[in-house]
């Protein structure tokens, strides 16, 4: 068995033969490095993004909006401003 953080290397044969199998390691949290002639060609990973790190990029923007306020200025001048350009 191969520890969660250690990549695991399998040949594109086996990556064709096995991919049902290697989509639930992968699933389960581990990074697969796909080789074609023992050269790396494609790393299959988790998708690490989730509904929280959504909301907590989310509460993120909202803060940094109420920090840094545009002041004397509209946003509609902006967007102006730039299609002059």
């Amino acid at each position: 068995m191969v520890k969660r953080d250690e990549t695991r290397k399998v040949g594109a044969y086996e990556a064709k033969t096995y991919l049902p199998s290697l989509l639930d390691d992968v699933a389960a949290g581990q990074t697969i490095t796909i080789t074609k002639h023992g050269v790396p060609v494609a790393t299959l990973s988790p998708i690490r993004a989730n509904a929280e790190t959504a909301r907590v990029a989310a509460a993120e923007l909202k803060k940094f909006r109420r920090d840094h306020r545009l002041s004397g200025i509209a946003v509609r001048e902006l967007i102006e401003e730039g299609r002059q350009r």
